[in-house]
């Protein structure tokens, strides 16, 4: 055998979100319901905090 194996396929950058992907869906389908929603709404609000910081920092550097 040379090493070479012309068989395997190169990932692309899209698998490993995929994987993330796979892992929440499977990580939250065991949680109850009430759990489900208090991380969606914590994780909802970071992002907006986030977005909100992002945009106020971006107004203020145009100034």
């Amino acid at each position: 055998m040379d090493g070479i194996v012309t068989g395997q396929v190169l990932a692309s950058k899209w698998d490993a979100v995929y994987g993330v992907g796979v892992f929440l869906r499977v990580l939250f389908g065991t949680l109850p319901a009430w759990a489900k929603w208090i991380i969606s709404g914590l994780l909802g609000a970071t992002a907006l905090w986030e977005g909100c910081r992002w945009w106020y920092r971006r107004r203020e550097a145009v100034r």
